[in-house]
Formats: structure tokens, sequence, C-alpha cells
């Protein structure tokens, strides 16, 4: 299973290398480069979870290394399927050196498990992992086309069409395909509480036990909320909404590091190192 991790590495920084240039020379090869190593790191590291799935029998979310590696895994397998919908090539540049990241820092973390019980063998885990590292990865990228959006607005009002005014598509362009992700992401996370809770109940008891990652899960779900009605009633779109993504997906990263690390609670068994 390492060498099959290896590979993934490789691939997906191979694909940073190949974005980043894209993000210069605008070359279409480059493009065509990067997305071809994206799918073949995707598809090792796919291969690498499931080996591990099918040798313990449970989702390999045991330990910190496991569980950056699943979130890197849903950045990128979001991301291929997002481009097949939206064709949005200069997403690559930020999707790619996510995964790159998150799976280097990973790759140097102590690899034990914690102790294997029965909380990790799960259906209903299986389910909620799923579904909440895929909407965490839609709000990624509704976060990095939030920037974007702010980057263009600004070029477009100082009337500098510079680097990346050239580069970026328009703004309600990326408008909409950030109203998408975090649509996506929104009915995702929603899925994931959904079963998560019934999880809780099924291996602690009851399905809400003031953990503090089920608060703050709650606090961003309720912050995406937000962020929709005031899309769908207040008009919130454009630098408002894009705002608010970003803001929300700063939530969003306390609420997987810093509740893990400094509040501990029942998830802390998925994120030991």
């Amino acid at each position: 299973m390492e060498i099959l991790v290896i590979i993934a590495i490789g691939f997906y920084i191979l694909s940073t290398v190949g974005y980043v240039l894209y993000l210069f020379f605008q070359k279409n090869y480059l493009h065509q480069a990067g997305y071809f190593f994206i799918i073949a790191g995707f598809l090792f590291h796919t291969s690498a979870i499931c080996w591990k799935m099918i040798s313990s029998w449970h989702i390999p979310v045991t330990n910190l290394y496991e569980t950056l590696s699943i979130a890197s895994w849903a950045v990128a397998g979001v991301f291929l399927i997002f481009f097949c919908k939206f064709k949005l090539k200069i997403l690559g540049a930020f999707a790619a050196p996510l995964a790159s990241i998150i799976m280097i820092f990973a790759f140097y973390l102590p690899r034990e498990s914690a102790v294997t019980r029965d909380i990790f063998k799960s259906l209903w885990l299986f389910f909620h992992i799923i579904a909440i590292f895929t909407g965490e990865a839609l709000f990624a990228l509704a976060c990095a086309i939030g920037l974007l959006y702010l980057v263009q607005e600004h070029a477009i009002k100082a009337k500098c069409h510079g680097f990346f005014f050239k580069r970026l598509p328009s703004l309600d362009m990326l408008d909409t395909t950030g109203y998408v992700c975090i649509v996506a992401g929104f009915t995702m996370l929603t899925l994931g509480l959904i079963t998560g809770f019934i999880y809780a109940k099924s291996v602690w008891g009851s399905f809400w036990s003031w953990d503090p990652k089920e608060v703050w899960s709650s606090i961003t779900w309720v912050l995406y909320a937000v962020l929709l009605h005031g899309r769908m009633t207040t008009g919130w779109r454009g630098r408002r909404s894009a705002i608010m993504s970003v803001f929300c997906f700063i939530v969003l990263l306390f609420t997987f590091f810093g509740v893990n690390f400094f509040l501990k609670g029942h998830h802390w068994e998925f994120t030991k190192w």
C-alpha cells in the first residue's frame, strides 16, 4: 500500500507543476498534463484507500494520517467531477497543490492506528465520512472560487488588466460555479450530519451529546445555511457571497483541525497522531 501512496503523491506533485505552469503560460497542453496527472494520482490514491479498507474491513480514518489522506482524496475527486461539469481549468491550480500539500504533510505523520474497535466498523461511519469529506472538499473549492472572484473584481474595478485579469473567468462564471459548490457542499454536509447522528446513536447511545465536534459542525452548517438563505432571499451574490464563502471555510477549518486538537471529544479517536 505504501508504494501506491508514494506514486499518488508523485502524480499530485506533477499535476501541481503542470497547473502552475498553465497559470503562467496558458498553454492548453499544460492543463492537459496537469489534468492527466491528477487523474492518475486519484486512481492510485483510490487503490491505496481500497487496499486499506479491504485489509482492515473499515474505512481508514483511525489516525490523523488516514484522515488527511481521505481529505486529500476527496479534494482531487471533487475537482475531477467539478471540472467535467464546468471546465474551469484555473481551479486545478488550487486543487492539485492542495491535494499535494495535504498528502505530503500526512506522509510524515505516524502510521500507527488507534486501537481498532467496533466504532470503526460501521456502515453509518462509512457514509458519514464520505459525505462529510465530499462536502468539505466542495467548500474548499467554493472558498478558492470566492478568492478568485475577489481578485478578478479588484482587477476590474482598478482597471488593471494584468496577470490575473487575463487568466480568470468572468465574474458571473465564478459566482455561478461558487454557488453550485456551496449548494452541493451544503447537501453533502447535511447528509454527513444526519448519518453522523445515527452513527453516534449506534455507538454512544444518543444522537447528540454536546461533543465539541458536533457543536462546531452544527455552527458551520448554520453559517452555510445563512449564506444560502441570503442568496435566495436578499440577493447575497457577488462580492458578499465570495467573502462569506471564505469566512465559512475558515470556520470549517477550525471545526476540522482546531476542535480535534484543542477541544478533544469523541472525534479525537479519528485524528490521533
